[in-house]
């Protein structure tokens, strides 16, 4: 048997836990100034799309408001029209950098949902290949990656940037 390993997820597993604090993870990310360091690959008025940095599949990638708020009603009609523009970006930019055949598209609001960073909702967008669920993720719950996420980065960020 030949052995895959994915060394990115063990830091994910292996750091240590922020304590509670006012600003979610979005929200650091938000106001950090390392944009490349945190793999935000664009940022408009009121939300930025950022790389996940443990994904389901190469190029998923979270559109997130700056506002921190874990309910849709929070959000203002412009914050929720600005959203989805910026999904619409990242999704063409996908499509020219990596030529998906398909994407999952969607909030996970709520624990019992799936949500990881519960106070603070985001838009996930997942690009998908025909054949892209076999034996790894079903059965020995892990994902191959074919390219860095800081490559994946540069190049959406140049797609985003015309």
């Amino acid at each position: 048997m030949e052995s895959l390993h994915a060394p990115w997820r063990i830091e994910y597993i292996l750091a240590p836990k922020e304590a509670a604090s006012d600003g979610s993870l979005f929200t650091r990310i938000a106001q950090s100034g390392d944009d490349e360091g945190n793999f935000v690959i664009a940022r408009d008025r009121t939300c930025y799309a950022v790389l996940n940095k443990y994904p389901y599949a190469g190029g998923h990638l979270m559109v997130v408001p700056y506002k921190q708020t874990a309910d849709l009603n929070d959000l203002t009609e412009e914050e929720m029209a600005d959203i989805m523009k910026l999904t619409r970006r990242c999704i063409n930019a996908l499509k020219q950098v990596m030529k998906p055949d398909g994407f999952n598209v969607g909030l996970n609001l709520g624990r019992v949902a799936g949500a990881g960073v519960l106070e603070h909702l985001h838009m996930h967008v997942v690009p998908r290949w025909l054949g892209d669920t076999n034996f790894m993720p079903v059965l020995a719950s892990t994902t191959v990656l074919p390219q860095a996420l800081s490559e994946v980065a540069a190049r959406l960020r140049a797609a985003l940037s015309q």
